[in-house]
């Protein structure tokens, strides 16, 4: 079952990342990139993901968190992970920070 792509800020964030990243930094323009192809890429993840079962981590999250592992040279899953928990940027990046405005 693919998981949603929902996202409810942090129970205790008060920081909105999306002021936290510099206006002019490399990967803005790619996030935007990379959104628009998700969006284009909604319906197929619909055909892909069963209907019943288990809730998966949503793919957009999942290809997001894959581009900032290959442009940052981060060397593991773990080590994306651990990223991801403590490091703003990607926390922005892979989708962590406010409701989607991918859907």
């Amino acid at each position: 079952m693919r998981g949603s792509d929902a996202k409810s800020g942090s129970l205790f964030s008060y920081v909105d990342l999306d002021q936290r990243v510099p206006a002019k930094h490399p990967l803005r323009v790619i996030k935007a990139l990379a959104d628009d192809v998700l969006v284009s890429l909604d319906a197929e993840f619909v055909r892909l993901y069963e209907g019943t079962g288990r809730q998966s981590i949503a793919p957009e999250r999942l290809l997001g968190a894959s581009l900032l592992q290959a442009f940052y040279s981060v060397r593991s899953e773990r080590q994306l992970m651990e990223q991801i928990d403590y490091n703003l940027l990607f926390r922005w990046f892979a989708g962590f920070d406010q409701p989607s405005k991918r859907r």
